[in-house]
């Protein structure tokens, strides 16, 4: 919005509290994409996320289970 508004990158870079070079990486990343295709981005970052945490705990959980059963502890 800024940038359409007359400023250039350097300046919108500085007013958002960012690096111009995170600008790009951002506008290559995100730059095709529309709001509802970045907020379901966003959904499914946070689904993984939460995926990735219920992984880590069943595994945790399966090595505990081995070794009990193993008689270690």
């Amino acid at each position: 919005m800024l940038l359409s508004q007359g400023m250039n990158v350097g300046q919108v870079s500085r007013h958002i509290g960012i690096a111009e070079q995170t600008y790009y990486r951002w506008r290559k990343a995100y730059g095709g994409m529309k709001v509802d295709q970045a907020k379901r981005l966003k959904e499914l970052e946070v689904e993984n996320a939460r995926l990735k945490r219920a992984v880590a705990d069943l595994t945790v959980d399966k090595l505990i289970l081995k070794e009990v059963s193993e008689g270690k502890y």
